[in-house]
């Protein structure tokens, strides 16, 4: 696992920005002005039923840390591939959010019957996000 030795060569400032712009893309993404209104359509969900869902810091913790890994992750291929500007960053991370990100969505939401609609918000979502944590790593790696 001579991968993980890269951990020690990575640029958590970068780590820590990329995590911040995942979090403020998905803000952004599921506003009901942008895509919320429309995932929430798809979902079978009203805003009312959102605010209403109990658990609070069990959804939030594990999304959070769920990012917050993906952008160590990130970090450490980034840097074991020497990849060392914001395009090839930004490319090597589209691939990995295609395969494995919207690639998952796929999967589980057609097993589960879902609208096309979640797969698309959730995928386009998931593509941007990982994008952009990746173009931001390989830019200061």
């Amino acid at each position: 696992m001579d991968w993980l030795a890269h951990i020690s060569q990575i640029n958590w400032l970068a780590v820590a920005l990329a995590f911040i712009a995942s979090m403020a893309i998905g803000f952004v993404w599921y506003l009901p002005a942008v895509l919320g209104n429309r995932w929430m359509t798809a979902i079978g969900k009203t805003e009312d039923d959102l605010k209403n869902v109990s658990g609070g810091a069990g959804i939030w913790v594990p999304m959070m840390v769920a990012a917050a890994l993906t952008a160590v992750l990130l970090a450490v291929l980034i840097s074991k591939l020497g990849l060392d500007n914001a395009v090839a960053g930004g490319w090597f991370a589209l691939v990995l959010g295609l395969v494995f990100r919207a690639g998952g969505h796929v999967i589980h939401n057609g097993f589960a019957g879902r609208p096309a609609a979640v797969t698309l918000i959730d995928s386009g979502h998931d593509l941007l996000a990982m994008t952009v944590s990746g173009a931001i790593i390989g830019a200061m790696s």
